[in-house]
């Protein structure tokens, strides 16, 4: 049984059932309606997400929120574009999901989805890897919704990075569900979805090791 069949059974055979599904088609009616108006509004300038109907507008990050991305998203990207194994965005890139739309921290896309990305792009697929750096207006929904619906499309690979405790926690896709394969401060971080990628996890949380990874890189 898998887990759409686990919520549908309490009410399959309710005499309530069709006033649930007429309620819900209802429910779901409005929410395309006004992610269509998010569509129209939205603009290049802002940091906005569509989450479970409602339009989520993020205000600015903290200084060590911003280092610890940046660090991460300066090792990703260059490797990958060392390695041609894809592309990586950070900050503004909108995401697709069926229901919800996501701005992850950093995303990175295989060379499939890659090539669906053109340069006036500005809603992107599901990606292939999500980083979210915590913070405490975003930390319940990157634990709750986002690692939920994550793991319902197909992201194989999830980072939450603590910046007060230094540390990251790996999940990774298995059989529809993420398992936790790491939470450190220190070590490598061997990724599962960046064929070759490994990572010092002090290099996102320190300047002059994050230099170092880089010239790694760069070698």
């Amino acid at each position: 049984m898998d887990s759409l069949d686990e919520l549908i059974r309490p009410i399959r055979h309710s005499p309530q059932l069709p006033l649930l599904v007429d309620r819900l088609t209802q429910q779901l009616q409005a929410e395309r309606d006004a992610r269509e108006r998010f569509y129209d509004e939205m603009t290049p300038e802002q940091k906005i997400e569509f989450i479970d109907g409602e339009v989520i507008l993020h205000s600015p990050a903290r200084n060590r929120h911003l280092d610890a991305s940046g660090r991460i998203y300066k090792l990703l990207h260059t490797f990958v574009a060392r390695h041609r194994l894809g592309t990586v965005k950070t900050e503004k890139c909108l995401c697709v999901f069926p229901r919800n739309d996501y701005e992850p921290d950093i995303v990175f896309f295989g060379l499939e989805k890659t090539s669906q990305v053109e340069p006036e792009t500005m809603k992107f697929p599901v990606p292939d890897l999500a980083v979210e750096v915590l913070s405490p207006s975003t930390e319940a929904r990157d634990r709750g919704v986002k690692f939920e619906d994550y793991a319902a499309n197909g992201v194989g690979e999830y980072w939450i990075i603590s910046t007060e405790e230094a540390t990251v926690e790996q999940f990774v896709l298995e059989k529809g569900t993420y398992h936790l394969r790491m939470k450190s401060s220190s070590g490598r971080l061997v990724s599962t979805v960046v064929t070759g990628l490994e990572l010092e996890v002090e290099a996102i949380f320190d300047e002059e090791k994050n230099l170092a990874a880089l010239a790694q890189i760069l070698a």
